[in-house]
């Protein structure tokens, strides 16, 4: 059996950090990847560009049970460290809307970075591994015992760094999920997050009808709100302000949807009547909205009024009008689910794993980092800034 100071499940974000930090301070360090090789999920996100952190990260930036969890792993290791690091490679990099960090060329240059790290700290790798059963033995120093496809191997301390259920194409599973219940910790409830909306009434035609449009947009649930681009599709809703309300949506829930936010609808109406009295509604709404979609809008909701002209429209219509498209209702089906998630929501209880450390109060030498926690962030590079701070305060600690 061969034995290591570390053993890691997981070659994603937060494992490979985790690795690297461990055998940066002399640790001896395997890591365990049920795929064919690591890292997919860095190398699919950012459209392959990888938003890997945000200017501005906050703990106000994440979702969970216990809002102060976070907050010690993200002072320990910042979003200015991570850029250090990848300055340290020569890697170029731009900011796009909202602090969100991207790489020029591609997401191949942060996993290329990460595996160098790892090699000269001589990581070892094992893909295509899967773990069949894990034993603990109090007792002894290589206390963790993993039997696996390819062999026994022993450690002193575990990091289960198996990421969620989002996008099941790159290999997730809920092992580490099981893994934790086996050790008696709690699971919370999971859902997909980050995920587009889809809908099964009058709107699921008016989005087919508009598939492809792109408009920023103010969307709210839940008493949350965020203010940036909305896609319609095939199925509803993407774009990032719908990735984002995701998060705080549940089934049942309305969203409400302000298509014009940066504009007093009623008050440009009625300015508009008094100036253009003969332009018809449909006319200048398409001034501010694309057309078809005003035309979709029109024959549901002002069917009566859409062709005439402003001077022929009372006002208290025109308010009317105006109430849709600033506070338009509508009530998602569901979610696309795991199949296009990028995060998975909930997961092991943070009241049960050491804040500054990872390490689980249950049972010593056992590590949870990344995903697979209970921390979820919004959209903009924020989730990836959590696998770096996490994997680096367990990689500290093991």
């Amino acid at each position: 059996m061969q034995k290591f100071d570390v053993i890691i499940i997981g070659a994603g974000a937060s494992g490979l950090m985790c690795a690297m930090t461990a055998a940066q301070r002399g640790r001896k360090v395997l890591v365990l990847e049920r795929s064919n090789k690591m890292g997919k999920k860095i190398l699919m996100s950012g459209g392959g560009r990888c938003n890997f952190t945000n200017y501005s990260i906050e703990a106000e930036n994440y979702i969970c049970q216990n809002p102060h969890f976070v907050k010690s792993a993200l002072h320990q290791y910042t979003q200015w460290d991570f850029i250090a690091l990848v300055e340290s490679y020569g890697i170029a990099y731009h900011e796009r809307d909202h602090g969100q960090l991207f790489c020029d060329e591609s997401a191949k240059d942060i996993l290329s970075m990460l595996k160098s790290e790892c090699d000269k700290a001589a990581v070892e790798f094992r893909t295509r591994c899967e773990c069949e059963k894990v034993t603990h033995n109090k007792t002894d120093q290589y206390r963790y015992v993993l039997t696996t496809n390819q062999s026994e191997f022993c450690c002193e301390s575990l990091v289960v760094a198996s990421g969620g259920l989002s996008i099941p194409t790159l290999g997730s599973s809920s092992y580490g999920y099981q893994l934790a219940q086996q050790f008696g910790h709690h699971v919370l409830d999971l859902r997909a997050g980050l995920v587009p909306f889809t809908f099964s009434d009058w709107f699921k035609a008016l989005a087919e009808n508009n598939a492809g449009t792109a408009l920023k947009v103010s969307m709210e649930t839940n008493g949350h709100s965020f203010t940036e681009n909305m896609l319609l599709t095939h199925r509803g809703l993407s774009g990032p302000v719908v990735l984002q309300i995701s998060n705080y949506w549940h089934p049942g829930d309305l969203i409400r949807v302000n298509l014009l936010p940066d504009t007093d609808v009623y008050q440009l109406l009625v300015d508009y009547k008094k100036q253009r009295p003969k332009s018809m509604l449909k006319k200048v709404l398409s001034e501010c909205l694309p057309q078809k979609l005003i035309v979709d809008l029109g024959a549901k909701f002002w069917p009566s009024v859409a062709d005439k002209p402003l001077a022929e429209i009372a006002d208290a219509v025109l308010g009317q009008v105006a109430a849709v498209l600033s506070a338009l209702q509508l009530k998602p089906s569901g979610t696309e689910g795991y199949r296009t998630a990028e995060v998975t929501l909930s997961g092991i209880d943070s009241d049960e794993v050491s804040s500054k450390t990872m390490q689980s109060m249950r049972c010593p030498g056992l590590y949870f980092v990344g995903e697979v926690l209970d921390v979820t962030g919004h959209l903009g590079g924020y989730n990836f800034q959590w696998a770096w701070s996490s994997g680096y305060v367990a990689g500290q600690s093991v």
